[in-house]
């Protein structure tokens, strides 16, 4: 993500939980991030990241408002959550 896209207001703020070895890694539950693509999150989630927490991040599942969603272009509302799924016994 961009530094304007992480300034610039009108870039949506979206809500992001992350469960288990992701949010283990990432040392949080949960985070803010602006972000105007699945994308755009994904990279504002890892940009400051540990590699371990990087690594885990990029191989999750993401829900986008409960929906299993694998298109990193796909373009996140105002208010959107994302939810964050780790990799299960080991997948």
């Amino acid at each position: 993500m961009t530094d304007t896209a992480a300034t610039d207001t009108t870039v949506p703020e979206i809500a992001v939980r992350l469960f288990a070895g992701a949010a283990a890694e990432f040392g949080a539950d949960d985070a803010t991030v602006r972000a105007r693509t699945v994308g755009e999150l994904v990279e504002a989630l890892t940009a400051g990241a540990s590699p371990e927490a990087a690594r885990v991040i990029g191989r999750s599942s993401l829900l986008v408002d409960g929906v299993a969603c694998t298109d990193l272009g796909r373009v996140l509302a105002p208010g959107s959550r994302v939810d964050v799924l780790p990799p299960f016994a080991g997948g």
